[in-house]
């Protein structure tokens, strides 16, 4: 009709239909590269699976419902019986389930099993963040409970099932558990020794009763919580199930949901205790000792969280301009967004890569391995979180208007970018946990000089960068206050060394340029024009 306004061009096509594993160059190049030949079929088909799936309009409408849903608060029934129960849409429950059952809670016994689930954690991020709590929570309580023999032989088999089982009632009766954790408290904060949660023996047998308040309770929905509390002999971590074995409620007093930022699908609650039963994990006042593996392994997940958030952000931004025209062409094409795009996909490579490095070594388990670990995932932890909102803001900005406005996704991504930073310890937790691993464990700095020097030789930015790094730790005397300095240092040390090793050299050329050599700006979109940037933008472009 002449005149009609109602035509729609120049509109971007939805990234669906798509595998989300096997686009991601830098994340299957990575599972490959730590993967032992003989399980190779198998894993990356599994991964294959999860991508397709994670990829479909219908998971990524789940993925939108659970978080334009978020969970409801009933503390009583009609009749006024206390009940503490979290209501969720049931596109949660789908995503949840689709999450045990890709074995993200399933790690610890399996063949490569914290390479895999590290991949299939970064996939299935990209889908909704929220849910990803409750499966972190429950991998990571594995290694807590190993401290009780007899607690893990009970627990461990329905931590690790890939069987989601919803039902309220006893865990023994049912195929499959979640676990959440309960440490800071409204003084707290981070100081989690300055708890008050008190506990009073209640047998030789190791039960206890609980009162106290919790500040921050995720997934209270879970079948168990490991929490800390102040015993006779000091701090000690507790197993506090949702349900007793009678079947009886425990005393678990959900006083509130928090109204967050960011993960809105995923419920998280002030916690009351008053005569709450719980069984001891490890020895009185070895709480935080008992409770720190469990910390590194969501500290991972952290990483891996905002791995998956960034390569989201990237390939959104990616896409978006693969496809919109503007100014006589496409916009990928444009020399300065393609600068933009190209900075933006260094920054999710590098993460990408770190992040299955140290999930490599989790799977490991060699004495050099594990002091490695202890000195990069904190500062990993520090650097690439931290990372994640401006690549999440930048990518929003490539799509223009359309990336303000919440149809797109970006928002979403946007407002989950900062929470990896603060969960598990804030930044300045993560860099005096680095200082502590440097001047204790002589081991974990060895293992890192160790791990980067392979790459020495190779680029000479990358050189340098190790030279001023090593006059750096020359000096450890009143380093606090530039801890965050010496963390992101490592970091940047330990992603450029990977890169330049195993990266295509346009990768590994932009990095080091851009990160390492200061020939970069503030801003991303500032990366040296005479590099190969459009190789580095189709090397994070979503096959669609």
């Amino acid at each position: 009709m002449a005149g009609s306004t109602h035509s729609v061009n120049n509109q971007v096509p939805p990234l669906v239909g798509y595998d989300v594993f096997s686009a991601d160059r830098a994340l299957t190049a990575a599972v490959e590269r730590h993967l032992d030949p003989g399980l190779r079929d198998e894993v990356l088909g599994e991964l294959s699976a999860l991508g397709r799936a994670s990829g479909s309009a219908q998971v990524q409408e789940w993925g939108a419902q659970a978080n334009e849903n978020p969970p409801r608060l009933r503390t009583h029934d009609r009749y006024g019986h206390r009940i503490d129960e979290v209501e969720f849409h049931p596109s949660w429950h789908r995503l949840l389930g689709k999450g045990v059952s890709a074995g993200l809670t399933a790690a610890w016994d399996r063949p490569a099993g914290h390479l895999r689930r590290a991949a299939a954690f970064l996939v299935w991020t990209q889908v909704e963040a929220g849910n990803g709590c409750p499966l972190s929570m429950t991998h990571a309580a594995v290694p807590a409970l190993r401290t009780d023999p007899d607690l893990a032989a009970e627990w461990e088999p329905r931590l690790t099932s890939m069987v989601y089982d919803r039902g309220f009632r006893p865990a023994r009766l049912k195929a499959g558990a979640l676990f959440g954790m309960g440490m800071t408290e409204k003084q707290g904060g981070s100081d989690v020794r300055a708890g008050t949660t008190s506990a009073r023996p209640l047998a030789e047998d190791g039960t206890y009763e609980l009162t106290g308040h919790k500040w921050f309770c995720s997934a209270p929905m879970s079948d168990g919580f490991l929490v800390l509390a102040q015993a006779p002999g000091g701090l000690t971590c507790f197993l506090v199930p949702r349900v007793l074995a009678d079947g009886t409620r425990n005393v678990f007093l959900l006083q509130r949901l928090k109204d967050k930022l960011g993960n809105r699908s995923n419920a998280s609650a002030e916690v009351e205790f008053d005569g709450t039963w719980a069984r001891r994990v490890g020895e009185e006042g070895r709480g935080v000792r008992t409770i720190i593996e469990m910390v590194a392994a969501t500290r991972l997940d952290c990483v891996l969280g905002s791995a998956g958030l960034m390569r989201q952000a990237v390939a959104q931004a990616v896409h978006h301009c693969t496809y919109r025209e503007a100014f006589g062409g496409k916009l990928a094409d444009k020399p300065l967004m393609r600068n933009v795009l190209a900075d933006l996909a260094l920054e999710s490579e590098a993460a990408t890569t770190l992040a299955l490095r140290l999930a490599a070594a989790y799977d490991d388990g060699g004495e050099q391995e594990r002091a490695l670990l202890r000195i990069a995932v904190p500062a990993a932890k520090y650097w690439v979180t931290k990372r994640c909102p401006p690549v999440a803001v930048e990518a929003a900005e490539c799509l223009g208007g359309n990336g303000y406005v919440e149809e797109s996704g970006l928002p979403r991504l946007v407002r989950e970018s900062p929470l990896n930073s603060i969960w598990e310890g804030a930044g300045n937790v993560q860099a005096l946990d680095v200082l502590r691993a440097l001047q204790r464990e002589p081991g974990a700095l060895d293992a890192y000089l160790r791990e980067v020097g392979q790459a020495r030789g190779a680029d000479h930015r990358l050189d340098g960068a190790i030279k001023n790094l090593l006059t750096e730790l020359a000096d450890l005397e009143g380093v606090e206050g530039r801890a965050r300095r010496l963390a992101e240092r490592l970091a940047l040390v330990l992603q450029g060394s990977l890169l330049v090793r195993f990266a295509p050299p346009q990768v590994a050329d932009a990095f080091c340029a851009a990160r390492l050599g200061g020939d970069g700006g503030a801003a991303f979109g500032t990366l040296p024009h005479t590099l190969d940037l459009a190789s580095v933008v189709e090397r994070a472009r979503p096959v669609s």
